[in-house]
């Protein structure tokens, strides 16, 4: 079986969410199928070299890549409107392609699998990046109509999915997202001295990490910070790290004012190799998002022996099992009263620990990647 995957999201300056996603599940099945063929398509015009650079950390012996010269942008513009065949860029080599990220393009050869994250389009377009809306308003009911399966990361956007497009649910497969504990695990005491020295973090501090945007609801968390100060005036510091994603002014906004200027640093995007650190150092992992697919950084706090708070919306509760703390993330009140508890109580800190640890142990890539191998197969034998 010849499997090719869109690197796309691997390719980028900085690895989002669904590169991530993508390159753990590709690891994991090439270590388990060592006996399939997979390449890497993608597209590129500048910096060729680059890009294969970039790939390098994710290719394996088993594993090609097929880089094709042509604009990423124009094509994904241009086959809005016009059906220009990605097999004529990529050839007739796969069996199966899979798309991580929404959109199948028109004419590839073989099976397609596309994976949808999630409905956030439909359920909170406001928090979207325009360009983002508009591409996906144009084109992911169309390239669902193409895949020949869809694949999502929970239950909940199953029905999410189904929701908002009936006719597809016969398709839909889900995929959970693991955790990787080869790179998520308790730091030592000397790592996390380091990291923190590194990105200029006090000694306790409350952290979120991930992209800054409206979507992870962070004006909330600042305002529920700024509750907790007026009993907790010795409160540790609000740590937001992550790339600037949309909209990311208003959170600075909020977190000029003047009851918590100060008290929430921004050590901005943090490298792959720090992440393990930057959670074990904290107090405790706050994350109330509004609107999750499946949501991995929890998981991954979790991994690291720190506890969690997040939302009881959406795909939360899911991925996380009884191991977090969950509160109401459209009430600052709430948001600061879990705060609160995790500030105070070392017995809940302590049992969300242990609990973390063991949720962590449940979710692996390696347990996904059989999953998308069933479906893979699934595909693969319906066309023999």
């Amino acid at each position: 079986m010849n499997i090719a995957f869109d690197a796309s999201p691997l390719i980028g300056d900085n690895i989002s969410g669904v590169g991530w996603c993508e390159a753990n599940l590709t690891d994991a099945l090439m270590r388990l199928h060592p006996e399939l063929n997979y390449r890497f398509e993608y597209f590129t015009l500048r910096s060729p070299e680059e890009k294969v650079r970039r790939m390098q950390p994710f290719v394996r012996e088993n594993t090609a890549l097929h880089p094709a010269r042509f604009s990423p942008i124009i094509y994904r513009m241009v086959t809005n409107f016009v059906p220009l065949p990605y097999c004529a860029f990529h050839g007739i080599w796969a069996d199966l392609t899979h798309f991580f990220n929404y959109i199948v393009p028109p004419f590839v050869h073989g099976k397609t699998i596309a994976t949808v994250h999630d409905m956030v389009l439909h359920a909170y377009p406001e928090t979207m990046q325009k360009r983002t809306r508009i591409l996906l308003q144009l084109g992911l009911k169309r390239s669902m109509q193409r895949a020949d399966r869809i694949v999502t990361d929970s239950e909940f956007s199953r029905s999410e999915i189904i929701k908002y497009y009936p006719s597809m649910a016969e398709k839909i497969r889900v995929v959970p997202c693991g955790v990787d504990r080869t790179r998520f695990a308790p730091a030592s005491a000397q790592e996390i001295e380091k990291v923190r020295e590194i990105h200029h973090l006090p000694k306790r501090y409350f952290l979120y990490l991930g992209t800054l945007e409206p979507r992870k609801n962070l004006v909330r968390l600042i305002r529920a910070y700024a509750l907790l100060r007026t009993q907790y005036p010795d409160a540790p510091a609000l740590v937001l790290a992550g790339g600037k994603g949309w909209q990311y002014e208003k959170i600075f906004q909020a977190a000029a004012a003047p009851d918590v200027r100060g008290h929430i640093l921004f050590p901005s995007y943090i490298p792959p190799e720090d992440m393990s650190a930057i959670y074990s150092g904290a107090l405790a992992f706050v994350f109330p998002s509004l609107y999750e697919g499946f949501g991995m950084p929890p998981l991954e706090a979790m991994a690291c022996g720190c506890p969690v708070m997040t939302s009881n919306a959406a795909s939360l509760p899911e991925a996380v099992g009884n191991a977090a703390l969950l509160c109401n993330p459209m009430k600052i009140k709430a948001i600061a009263k879990g705060m609160e508890l995790l500030l105070t109580r070392e017995s809940l800190r302590s049992r969300l620990i242990e609990r973390g640890f063991r949720r962590a142990l449940e979710m692996s890539w390696d347990a996904a990647a059989e999953k998308l191998y069933q479906v893979y197969r699934e595909l693969y034998d319906a066309k023999e």
